[in-house]
């Protein structure tokens, strides 16, 4: 059966199909556990929660299903070297927009520079120790071995993020109970953490079977996979599971903003890049005008999180407007092929479709 895999009976789902974890409020409790009441894994991006928000996200799911179900944290970059010209730079920049209020000129310029903006890793990590939540996710890094040994130690299933054949190894050796391969063509944030962001843009159907052949632990696909020909596909690569973000994002109980549904909804093959205009970090989303703006920006851009906290007045004000173009859609290279329905729908959908892929394979 093509959905009795490592992944599915490590977790104790019926499906191999995840919802990934997106960060920024489209994962709501409502969207995982349709998701997870339909047999996939529904997961909850928390990256940018607070400590409580998180617990309350939790307990929120648990009312709505007693399925398995996750949570993904980002790694905090230790590393991170805060120039202040650079900053300054960038906020003279963004005030020099000529669409922006005034008085978000003043929100960007109320904004500290003096150091990153911290973290809360720790905290959010100690609410997940204490759910003691079926399935933990992360990106961006790895956490300490000790964090790694306690989550275990709770029972709870650990998955990292790879976008190279070294970062999967890496992982495994770091003890992680599977490695979810992102390719280029994912949606949002890329997980790269040890090579260059240049050098690690290996597209999935490439990236799968390379990391299936170096690691010993369940492989999960991600990137560009939006029906179920495309989990046929990589299910024959050797993955154990698929991760789809895109597919649930315009999806009914998604909490994207209703611009950012309309975007995915008509948009085009050809419309993704991948920029780190809005956040310092490298991601894929629609282009629009914030974007081609800021690609005459010759200046460096400040890093993750910082560039992240000067661009988030911008976003929030053009999310009141319902303007899309100064918004952050994200969407993966996959994107025109999103449906407008409820997630209960698109997971059964994608099931028959796979079974009707692997009938007509086998033929």
């Amino acid at each position: 059966m093509w959905n009795d895999t490592a992944v599915t009976r490590m977790l104790s789902i019926q499906y191999p199909i995840i919802q990934a974890p997106m960060a920024g409020g489209p994962t709501t409790p409502e969207l995982v556990a349709a998701v997870s009441n339909e047999g996939g894994l529904g997961f909850l991006g928390a990256g940018y929660m607070s400590p409580d928000s998180i617990r309350a996200a939790i307990r929120r799911i648990r009312e709505l299903t007693d399925r398995p179900f996750g949570v993904n944290l980002f790694i905090p970059d230790q590393n991170i070297q805060v120039d202040r010209e650079v900053v300054k730079a960038m906020i003279h920049h963004l005030k020099s927009l000529e669409a922006l209020p005034e008085e978000v000129g003043r929100e960007i310029d109320s904004i500290p520079i003096e150091n990153a903006p911290g973290d809360t890793f720790t905290e959010q990590l100690e609410v997940i120790l204490e759910e003691r939540i079926p399935v933990f996710s992360f990106t961006f890094g790895c956490p300490t071995q000790e964090q790694i040994t306690e989550l275990k130690s709770r029972g709870i299933r650990v998955i990292g993020t790879a976008t190279s054949v070294a970062e999967a190894v890496y992982l495994q050796e770091a003890g992680v109970d599977a490695v979810v391969a992102q390719g280029c063509e994912a949606g949002g944030h890329r997980g790269t953490f040890l090579e260059a962001h240049s050098s690690s843009l290996i597209g999935t159907i490439t990236l799968v079977p390379q990391i299936v052949d170096r690691v010993r632990i369940p492989v999960i696909a991600s990137g560009g996979i939006m029906d179920g020909r495309g989990i046929a596909a990589c299910l024959t690569l050797g993955a154990s599971a698929i991760q789809m973000g895109t597919a649930f994002l315009a999806s009914r109980e998604s909490g994207a903003h209703p611009a950012h549904k309309k975007a995915l909804l008509h948009s085009r093959d050809t419309e993704t890049v991948i920029t780190d205009a809005f956040s310092g970090k490298p991601a894929r989303g629609l282009k629009n005008t914030f974007i081609s703006w800021m690609e005459q920006y010759d200046v460096p851009i400040p890093p993750y999180p910082i560039q992240n906290a000067l661009t988030r007045p911008i976003r929030n004000w053009a999310a009141r407007q319902a303007d899309p173009e100064f918004m952050s859609l994200w969407a993966g290279q996959g994107s025109a092929q999103s449906r407008d329905a409820s997630a209960r729908d698109i997971v059964r959908q994608l099931i028959q479709e796979v079974e009707r892929a692997i009938g007509k394979a086998t033929g």
